[in-house]
C-alpha cells in the first residue's frame, strides 16, 4: 500500500462502517493504530523496529513492521484467517498446526515505478510458508532466473480459466490482473506483472506431483490476490480455480523423435534415457510449458521452455536482444534472439503477442547441442502454438 493510501486508511477510521473488520479490531501494538498521523511516523517505526525484533529476535529475523501474534486471527495482511493458515500446513505438523505469522506491509516506492510489495512468513512446529507480493523483474525471468526457475518449474500446473498463475505441492503463484493495478504505472507497459506467490519448503524432484497440495496452494494464492485486489477498491473476485486445472505433471518416457515430447525434435546423441535424469514437461494449456530435466537446488540441469503468455515472454525481452555476441537470424518482423554456449533464445512476434523460446543448460560442456536443438525447438513449438512457420538461422561457432 502506498504513502497516499495509508493517508486515506487514516482517515476512514473515523467512520467504522468503511473499515474492514479485521482492521478495526487490530491490537494496540498493530503498526497502523499506531501512525495515526504522518508526523509521528518516524518516530514509532523505530519504536516498531525494536517491538518486531524482540517478539522475532529468537527466530533470527529482523522484520520491518507489522509483526508478533495474529492479529485476531488474520495472518498476511488479513487474507488468511487463523484456520486458512493452519490448514496450509495440513501434513506437515501432527494434528491441527499451532501458526505464527510475521509479516511486512504491501507498500510502493513514491512514484509507483517498482510497484508493490510485501512479505509475509508463516510458521509451525518447524516449517515456514513464505509469501511474497512483488512486481516481476523483466531483468531476466523475474528476478535474476531464480523466480522462473522456482516458479516456472516443470512441476506446477496452470491455474487455467486465463489465469496468470501456476500451482505445484511446493510452490504457487498468481498475477493480479491488469485491469486491477496488476502494473505499477499505466504507461509502463513493458514491467512485468505483479504476483503473490508462495514458498512451502523444499520440493523433492524425483516425487511424483499429487493433487491435494496443489489445490490447496491454488485455492491460498487466489484468496491472496482477491484479498489484495478489495484492499485496492478493485470489484470482483477470482474463483476457486482447482475445478479446471490440469493434471499434474508426469515424468515422461520420451521417444527418439521427440525430446521433451516435442514432435519432431530428435533426442541428441547421449540424452538417452537416464543420461540426465528423468524428464518432467508441463501439462495443459498455459503461461509456459517447461521441461525440466535433472533438477538440483531447485536449478535444472538442461530446460526447454516456451513462454506463451505476453506478460511473462516480456520479462526475457532485454535479454534475447542483448544476451550474446552470436545473434540468430530470421525473418523481417519474426523476432530476435541468440545462442551462447550455455544458453539458446529467441522472442517470436506471435498474433498474441511476444513469445520467448528457451533452452537453457546449467554449464557450457555442450554447446554444439544448444546450437543444434534452437533452430529445430522453435520450429516445432512455433508449429504447435500457431505462431509458425518459423525459421532461425543459428551462426556458426567462432
Amino acid at each position: 500500500m502506498s504513502d497516499s493510501e495509508n493517508d486515506n486508511s487514516d482517515e476512514r477510521t473515523a467512520g467504522d462502517k468503511h473499515v474492514p473488520l479485521h482492521e478495526r479490531r487490530r491490537p494496540w501494538w498493530h503498526w497502523q493504530r499506531l501512525t495515526g498521523s504522518r508526523p509521528r511516523l518516524g518516530v514509532t517505526m523505530g519504536v516498531i523496529g525494536v517491538v518486531a525484533g524482540a517478539l522475532l529476535g529468537g527466530a533470527g529475523v529482523a522484520w520491518q513492521a507489522e509483526a508478533g501474534p495474529f492479529a485476531d486471527d488474520r495472518a498476511c495482511w488479513g487474507a488468511f484467517g487463523q484456520d486458512d493458515a493452519a490448514a496450509l500446513f495440513e501434513g506437515r505438523t501432527g494434528g491441527k498446526a499451532d501458526v505464527k505469522s510475521s509479516e511486512v506491509p504491501i507498500t510502493s516506492d513514491r512514484t509507483g515505478a517498482e510497484g508493490s510489495s510485501g512479505q509475509c512468513l508463516l510458521t509451525a512446529d518447524g516449517s515456514r510458508i513464505t509469501v511474497q507480493a512483488h512486481q516481476l523483474d523483466t531483468r531476466f525471468g523475474g528476478a535474476g532466473d531464480q523466480w522462473a526457475d522456482e516458479f516456472l518449474s516443470a512441476r506446477l500446473t496452470p491455474l487455467g480459466g486465463g489465469l496468470l498463475g501456476m500451482a505445484s505441492d511446493t510452490r504457487a503463484w498468481l498475477a493480479v490482473p491488469d485491469g486491477c493495478i496488476g502494473r505499477p504505472r499505466d504507461a509502463d507497459v513493458n514491467g512485468g506483472p505483479t504476483v503473490i506467490d508462495m514458498a512451502t519448503g523444499w520440493t523433492i524432484y524425483d516425487d511424483e506431483v499429487g493433487t491435494e497440495a496443489p489445490d490447496r496452494l491454488a485455492r491460498a494464492v487466489v484468496r491472496l490476490v482477491n484479498h489484495y485486489m478489495a484492499e485496492k477498491g478493485c470489484t470482483g473476485t477470482i474463483a476457486d480455480p482447482t475445478g479446471r486445472m490440469p493434471e499434474p505433471p508426469r515424468f515422461l518416457d520420451e521417444q527418439k523423435d521427440a525430446m521433451c515430447g516435442v514432435k519432431g525434435l530428435p533426442l541428441p546423441r547421449g540424452y538417452g534415457s537416464g543420461s540426465l535424469g528423468r524428464t518432467l514437461v508441463t501439462r495443459g494449456a498455459g503461461p509456459v510449458r517447461t521441461c525440466d530435466r535433472r533438477v538440483l537446488f531447485h536449478h535444472p540441469e538442461l530446460r526447454l521452455m516456451t513462454v506463451e503468455d505476453p506478460r511473462l515472454a516480456m520479462l526475457y525481452e532485454r535479454l534475447s536482444r542483448d544476451g550474446a555476441k552470436d545473434p540468430v537470424k530470421a525473418g523481417d518482423q519474426d523476432g530476435y534472439g541468440f545462442v551462447r554456449d550455455d544458453m539458446g533464445m529467441f522472442q517470436a512476434e506471435c498474433q498474441t503477442g511476444p513469445v520467448t523460446f528457451l533452452i537453457r543448460a546449467d554449464s557450457a560442456r555442450r554447446p554444439a547441442d544448444i546450437r543444434t536443438l534452437l533452430p529445430r525447438f522453435v520450429a516445432a513449438e512455433a508449429d504447435r502454438i500457431g505462431c509458425g512457420p518459423l525459421h532461425i538461422t543459428v551462426p556458426a561457432k567462432g
